[in-house]
């Protein structure tokens, strides 16, 4: 993730080293090219929108594919059958050689080797033993549990905005309901509640240049958030509160012994943050889908007992990662292709989402009754992962995601999007950075 930038660079003093540790590999691979070289690591150009056409060209005509970046070689991945092999065999495919995501947190082997210890870049034993910490906070009980806290403070959201008749929406929207829920689950003061979504946006904003974020300054944010946790440790400690993510961490135990302060700030900052930028970015994206498509609009509208399925639907066309990186450990053949021990491999969401093969004809389509249509919809896409790194807060994002558009949809009418939406500068997360909108005024 790009918080682990943020996160490493916070604890390690940066070093010279000439390229970095993670892309030493490359001179391993042999293969040949695919014809089809699309830039997929190119942030301006994946900033434009998520490649759909040039995916559907590599899955039908070379979907393992040897492709160029501008740190060097890496096989894209873009058909489920591939891609749910490589995700299911972290024997052959580590997250950890090489972390789940390819910009390190810094130039220096001491900062790969602290970005190891995340949970997001653990393989087996380690990353099973950690899972379960944070495991228990987050089962479908504990958060629907959640439900009627959720449901009050999507109405306030919307009772801000909706006889106004406009909005930025990511703001004054999309970012409120999951840091609401975050803050929540780690008993986070609502004072602090801004502050920490301003530290956010600095770690997510570190590889976008419109956004004028130094690496100083990713430092002094990670450095603000590990305050932070510490500080809701101690008052934690003081008035225990069960039930919650915070707890889950102060308490749990890896044979036998209690997360040591780096392991706690590391999971608070993985965990809470992540949680934040990912439900907010589809969000955005699902109301943008809904303006753009405003007769799938009007079926919700007619019939609100269909957003549910359409909240899965939002997740199956634009996910919110692009893809996650592993390296082969050994070599191995992955469709018809001979992958060599080193190699980096990448799987591709978005490409797998919109496979004909699984999803119909009209699996470039967005269709609000898909789910209807396909009632195991929710197991079938692949934007939550598969596999030993699945989503721990997948129950929590869709139902968080329900909610809101269950409050959005009957108040906000007509909506319209002002102008185009600035989206986020990443080939990693296709983000919505502000998106302006209108609606017809709700009248009291």
């Amino acid at each position: 993730m790009l918080l682990c930038v943020a996160l490493a660079k916070a604890l390690t003093k940066r070093q010279d080293s000439p390229e970095y540790a993670q892309y030493d590999c490359v001179e391993k691979i042999m293969s040949e090219k695919c014809p089809f070289q699309f830039d997929l690591m190119n942030p301006e150009k994946m900033s434009r929108g998520v490649p759909f056409d040039e995916f559907k060209t590599l899955r039908e005509q070379c979907p393992v594919a040897l492709q160029d970046s501008d740190k060097g070689e890496y096989w894209a991945i873009t058909r489920r059958e591939d891609v749910d092999f490589v995700s299911k065999n972290p024997q052959i495919f580590s997250s950890s050689e090489n972390l789940a995501h390819p910009q390190p947190g810094g130039e220096d082997p001491e900062s790969l080797e602290i970005m190891k210890q995340l949970i997001i870049n653990m393989d087996p034993p380690d990353h099973i033993k950690y899972r379960k910490v944070v495991k228990n906070a987050f089962t479908g009980r504990a958060v629907d549990a959640l439900e009627p806290m959720m449901r009050e403070f999507a109405k306030d959201i919307i009772d801000k905005i909706a006889s106004k008749g406009e909005c930025e929406f990511v703001s004054q929207v999309a970012a409120e309901m999951p840091l609401f829920v975050i803050c929540s689950l780690t008993e986070m003061p609502a004072e602090k509640r801004q502050t920490f979504s301003d530290l956010v946006d600095i770690m997510i904003g570190m590889d976008d240049p419109e956004m004028n974020v130094s690496q100083e300054d990713g430092q002094m944010a990670a450095a603000q958030v590990f305050e932070i946790a510490m500080e809701l440790a101690v008052t934690h400690k003081a008035v225990p509160k069960e039930g919650t993510v915070l707890n889950a961490l102060l308490n749990g135990t890896v044979e036998g012994e209690g997360l040591s302060e780096f392991e706690f700030c590391s999971f608070f900052l993985i965990l809470i943050a992540g949680g934040v930028e990912t439900t907010r970015t589809a969000t955005a994206q699902g109301m943008r889908l809904l303006m753009e498509h405003p007769q799938e609009l009007q079926k919700l509208v007619d019939d609100p007992s269909l957003i549910a399925g359409a909240v899965e639907e939002i997740l199956r066309f634009y996910p919110s990662f692009n893809y996650m990186q592993r390296t082969a450990m050994q070599d191995v053949t992955v469709g018809d292709k001979d992958i060599k021990q080193g190699d980096i491999v990448r799987v591709y969401y978005p490409s797998v989402n919109h496979d004909p093969d699984i999803f119909g004809d009209d699996a470039e389509e967005f269709n609000v009754t898909r789910a209807n249509e396909m009632p195991d919809l929710r197991n079938q896409h692949r934007t939550f992962g598969i596999g030993q790194h699945f989503c721990l807060g997948s129950h929590l994002a869709r139902k968080e995601l329900t909610i809101m558009f269950e409050e959005i949809i009957p108040r906000l009418r007509n909506p319209k999007l002002v102008g185009e939406p600035k989206n986020l500068v990443s080939s990693f997360i296709p983000g919505i950075k502000e998106m302006f909108i209108t609606f017809d005024p709700e009248q009291a």
